[in-house]
């Protein structure tokens, strides 16, 4: 158990804002985006904003939560290009501004992460932010490669 200031607990539940609204944008493109690949990725991305959101609350309501620190996800996604001279331009062009879009709401959720890390005291619990922190910057990586094999970028 542990005993969080209130300071801290604004700070947690910005962060649990930032998290919500990645969840609904990744829910929203999954609807919008035209290629399965990309699909699958924000598929993929919506439920580790869950994770995010989920584990943030579970700090709120007291426990102390442990991580292994991810940071291999976006070194080991190998998307696979689907966009050929002959697809449809109007898709490409709309899947691109999505991918785009998710890659600067992630350089965004980041920077949130790498400032409000210092607004705690406790250990495990910068641990924890600098660990989602990694994970929102390997989201950004995958959703880079994703425009690079598409030639996008």
């Amino acid at each position: 158990m542990t005993n969080l200031k209130e300071k801290e607990i604004a700070t947690i539940k910005d962060l649990q804002t930032q998290e919500k609204s990645c969840i609904e944008k990744y829910k929203r493109y999954l609807q919008q985006a035209k290629d399965p690949v990309l699909k699958d990725l924000f598929s993929q991305l919506h439920k580790k904003e869950q994770e995010h959101y989920d584990t943030l609350g579970r700090v709120l309501q007291g426990e102390v939560v442990t991580v292994d620190c991810n940071d291999s996800d976006g070194a080991n996604y190998q998307p696979k290009a689907t966009y050929t001279s002959m697809s449809s331009p109007e898709d490409k062009e709309n899947d691109c501004f999505l991918a785009t879009d998710c890659i600067g709401t992630e350089k965004l959720v980041s920077g949130e992460y790498n400032t409000n890390v210092f607004n705690f005291g406790q250990a495990w619990l910068r641990k924890l932010l600098a660990d989602i922190q990694i994970e929102e910057q390997n989201h950004a990586e995958m959703l880079y490669k994703y425009k690079t094999v598409n030639q996008m970028a």
